[in-house]
């Protein structure tokens, strides 16, 4: 449960091109900041022609006036490190995956794996993006892919673009802190 003296952070990651970088600047009240730099990759220029390298940052305003401060670490593995530091103090994670690479639910799994000891104390919703141009594996294929690890985030159709798809992510992370 939050209390008064909390920080409200959350942090965006994911696979490459899934919108971590997009779903922070639908969001936020300012031009987030951001280290997106020219791709020289392979792997990511598949994806898109930018990638970020160290974070993104931005933040909004809750309804009863707090702050929300939203990170985002870049997708390339290399830069795996990112995501252990922007997740010291962060209350969620929010996993985007983008649904159009060659194997998805991998990626999941990946990104579980990777925040493993975060997710063992704070909850997770999992954002599936790119269904417009990729519309399998389908949602039910991720509950049973994080069921057969004993997981039991949410998974939710995403598009980072719309701000309501973005707000739905962090209205349930935000429940799942405040029900947990």
């Amino acid at each position: 449960m939050m209390d008064k003296a909390t920080e409200i952070k959350f942090v965006f990651t994911g696979s490459v091109g899934a919108g971590k970088t997009c779903a922070i600047k639908t969001i936020s009240e300012i031009d987030p900041v951001s280290t997106e730099v020219k791709s020289t990759e392979k792997d990511v220029l598949k994806h898109k022609q930018t990638t970020t390298v160290a974070m993104d940052y931005g933040y909004l305003t809750l309804e009863n006036g707090e702050r929300c401060y939203l990170y985002g670490t870049p997708g390339q593995r290399r830069f795996d490190f990112m995501c252990h530091i922007l997740t010291k103090g962060a209350l969620g994670l929010i996993i985007l995956i983008n649904n159009s690479v060659e194997e998805p639910l991998a990626e999941l799994d990946y990104y579980l794996n990777l925040n493993a000891a975060f997710l063992l104390e704070n909850p997770a919703i999992i954002g599936v993006t790119h269904f417009d141009i990729k519309d399998t594996p389908a949602i039910e294929d991720y509950y049973m892919a994080l069921d057969e690890r004993g997981d039991q985030w949410p998974v939710v159709r995403v598009d980072a673009r719309e701000k309501d798809d973005v707000y739905i992510l962090l209205h349930v992370l935000i429940a799942a802190l405040e029900h947990g």
